[in-house]
């Protein structure tokens, strides 16, 4: 990928070096050989990529100095910073106040280029997905408004402005990741890097090095916690982090400080940590598979997120985001669904919760394209199989229509209010005053007719 490259050097023979190397490779070079050479430089054409040397030859406008600069102004320029023996800890800082990697001297050629290429295509990326970015700001704003309850949402803008590290507790699919990043965006960190570790995606012998970092060969890697400093660590199901990477993590958290894998030296950090699981910890404390004390420490604030189950009723709404979301990314009109397909999908037990919903939301988009949508928009039977084959016999209208004319009047009478009924009590997720509210019945009515038709309240 061709760019145009800033080498900042005082020494000239090395800035030449790799000019000539760089060049070789398709890329045009720039040289400065001092700071102020170097914000010049910049100002006069920003460049596709910054290769600055920490050491300048001046201790008041050093690496460091232009950098921080660089960034004041240009904070999406790429930046790779050189470090000499002794600098490697400034290196490491620098990438803190933003530089995307630095190599360390003396360096191959090839390891250059490889940093130099990998710095270029992130940026170029980033100018790519400029118009994404924006739809998803979009998308985030209307998808808080539908994945967080009333009282969630209260709750959540509660204690985001606050120091209190937050502990979300819910099933898989529930929206617990969207939550956390919602909590960054409202924190008054919100300026600071958000960073993610899904613990249960890593395995034990990894997770220590991806928390806290790893110092090998004389070579240092920054961990999540090192990366988030001054901003937010989301732990994604924090129970599955093995016992050794718990105690590190509850000395961290005691201390504000941690060492890296194979390191000897306190790295202090400032990061506020939001934390989920979708098991039982109290239950894994009682078995001896997590620590009490660094439960006690995440758990400050716990939040309970709730699953689909438990919000039918914002089941339509949130179908019509995901549809929206579905369209615009795929680039096509958006689809509409029929009363008789929400309520197919408001029957079903939904495991997999909004992640599952926006799956099927997806399957719906790709198979209505292969064979066309009917004017009523999409029906039950363009849902897909495992959803509609564990919905009441009632939403699929002609086999329910075929079936019960089949029927004497009084056994077609009782299919139906079953059917109907049981269709209902799973709307509403089990709640009887809910369910009596919308079919027009006393309470006291429906719990009679429920317990004749051997309905159950958590059928």
């Amino acid at each position: 990928m061709a760019g145009d490259i800033l080498i900042v050097d005082d020494e000239r023979d090395i800035c030449q070096l790799m000019a000539e190397t760089l060049e070789d490779e398709g890329y045009t070079t720039r040289q400065a050989h001092d700071g102020p050479g170097a914000i010049d430089a910049v100002r006069g054409r920003c460049p596709s990529l910054v290769i600055l040397d920490i050491w300048l030859g001046d201790s008041r406008f050093d690496g460091v100095k232009v950098l921080e600069l660089l960034m004041q102004d240009y904070p999406h320029l790429p930046v790779v910073m050189m470090s000499g023996h002794g600098t490697i800890e400034t290196a490491v800082e620098t990438i803190k106040k933003g530089a995307y990697d630095f190599v360390e001297k003396p360096f191959k050629m090839d390891r250059l280029l490889v940093v130099a290429k990998r710095a270029l295509e992130t940026a170029h990326l980033r100018e790519e997905n400029q118009d994404l970015k924006v739809r998803s700001g979009v998308e985030g704003n209307v998808l808080e408004e539908a994945v967080m309850t009333a009282p969630l949402k209260k709750e959540i803008k509660r204690l985001a402005p606050t120091s209190s590290r937050v502990f979300l507790r819910g099933e898989p699919g529930t929206g617990k990741s969207f939550i956390a990043r919602i909590i960054h965006q409202y924190s008054t960190r919100t300026t600071g890097p958000y960073v993610t570790l899904n613990c249960a995606a890593l395995s034990f012998d990894a997770q220590a090095p991806a928390l806290f970092g790893i110092e090998e060969n004389g070579s240092i890697k920054i961990g999540a916690l090192e990366r988030a400093h001054q901003g937010t660590l989301f732990l994604d199901e924090v129970g599955d982090l093995d016992p050794e990477t718990q105690k590190g993590l509850l000395r961290a958290l005691q201390d504000q400080s941690f060492t890296r894998v194979g390191g000897t030296q306190k790295v202090p950090v400032d990061v506020r940590v939001v934390s989920s699981t979708s098991i039982d910890l109290k239950e894994a404390i009682a078995q001896g598979h997590f620590r009490e004390d660094l439960y006690n420490r995440l758990c400050v604030s716990p939040v309970d997120v709730p699953s689909l189950r438990e919000r039918m009723g914002d089941l339509p709404q949130l179908v019509e985001v995901f549809s929206q979301m579905t369209a615009l990314s795929h680039g096509v009109s958006r689809l509409s669904f029929s009363k008789e397909a929400l309520l197919a999908l408001q029957t079903y037990g939904w495991p997999g919760n909004l992640s599952q919903l926006k799956n099927v939301v997806d399957w719906v988009y790709v198979t209505v394209s292969e064979r066309g949508l009917p004017a009523e928009g999409v029906t039950p039977d363009m849902l897909p199989f495992d959803v509609t084959n564990q919905t009441p016999s009632l939403v699929h209208s002609e086999d329910t229509m075929a079936r019960l004319i089949s029927l004497p009047l009084r056994e077609a009478r009782q299919e139906f209010e079953r059917d109907y009924l049981l269709a209902q009590v799973v709307r509403f997720s089990g709640n009887i005053s809910h369910t009596a509210n919308f079919v027009g019945m006393e309470r006291s009515a429906l719990h009679r007719k429920l317990k004749t038709l051997m309905i159950e309240r958590r059928s």
